[in-house]
């Protein structure tokens, strides 16, 4: 078979058969410690109002609030609401998968929204930090669904294409070279893009390297830019990747094309514009009123008394 077989274990470590350690959950300890990290990198730099003291106790409730709860009840109410109204307890689930990265986000905002009032922080100088380090932890979630052999990529003929086993029902203790061979040849198993890392390059890694190299200049230094940076970039590079991978259901796909995910996606990148463009039409009325006060000023003063 001229690809690679994708035989990874997502169990990282089996203690006695008692407690299983996944690499999904390795992988979002590893995007909160990094997170934790950044922040922590960002306020000794003055850049972040957050007391480094004060960092890890913020990453636990965006984490906990956020992220975890924020992407499960996405991934319900973007991806399966009529599941939901038919049984409610689908929410609790979550051994089923089903996590939803454009939820994580909406859950993100709602929390610094929400610590930012309770602690009397500038909200957007907690948003831009939070943005500008978010994208690390993407890359190692992806990672980990590539381990886990889930939200594989589009058929295609590519030297780098993998074969999933999973795809035919094969988990990978039994996905030994006499079973896969049995489930290519029965047309059950196809090479396949490996969209996960496509996706942890894109939407983590490089992602990440182009915002930590832009808030150091100056251009980041306005309310909003990082996070507008962050909704256009994600957006586009999700946009792109979903080309490559499968759907997770046919019936989410609309124009013949467009998958549910570059639907949301279309919805960040009009934001991040919108972030991008809002202070400079601000500055330019204000600009606008000022010119106009001087013009009113200026024919008061030369208007005959009467």
């Amino acid at each position: 078979m001229p690809y690679f077989v994708h035989r990874l274990d997502p169990v990282m470590l089996d203690l006695f058969g008692v407690l299983q350690i996944r690499w999904y959950g390795m992988a979002y300890l590893l995007a909160f410690l990094a997170a934790g990290l950044l922040l922590a990198v960002l306020s000794r730099r003055e850049i972040c109002v957050l007391a480094v003291g004060e960092v890890y106790n913020f990453i636990v409730f965006v984490a906990v609030f956020g992220v975890l709860i924020g992407a499960r009840v996405g991934y319900i109410l973007f991806y399966i609401p009529d599941e939901f109204i038919r049984d409610p307890l689908v929410l609790l689930r979550v051994w089923e998968g089903g996590m939803s990265s454009h939820g994580g986000m909406l859950g993100v905002l709602l929390v610094i929204i929400i610590y930012a009032r309770k602690n009397v922080y500038p909200f957007w100088n907690l948003m831009d930090n939070m943005a500008t380090v978010v994208p690390l932890g993407i890359g190692f979630g992806r990672v980990a669904n590539f381990i886990n052999g889930e939200l594989w990529g589009r058929i295609t003929s590519v030297p780098w294409a993998v074969i999933f086993p999973g795809e035919a029902g094969l988990p990978p203790q039994q996905a030994d070279e006499l079973s896969v061979y049995a489930a290519w040849q029965a047309g059950l198993l196809h090479p396949r893009h490996p969209s996960q890392l496509y996706e942890a390059m894109g939407e983590g890694f490089v992602l990440f390297a182009l915002l930590w190299l832009i808030r150091k200049t100056g251009w980041s230094k306005v309310d909003g830019r990082m996070s507008a940076m962050f909704l256009l970039l994600y957006g586009l590079f999700r946009i792109g990747v979903e080309f490559f991978r499968e759907p997770d259901r046919p019936e989410w796909i609309y124009l013949g094309w467009m998958t549910r995910g570059q639907i949301y996606s279309v919805f960040m990148v009009i934001g991040g514009l919108g972030l991008l463009w809002w202070p400079l039409l601000s500055r330019n009325r204000g600009s606008n009123r000022t010119i106009s006060a001087r013009i009113l000023s200026e024919a008061g003063k030369s208007a005959p008394k009467g």
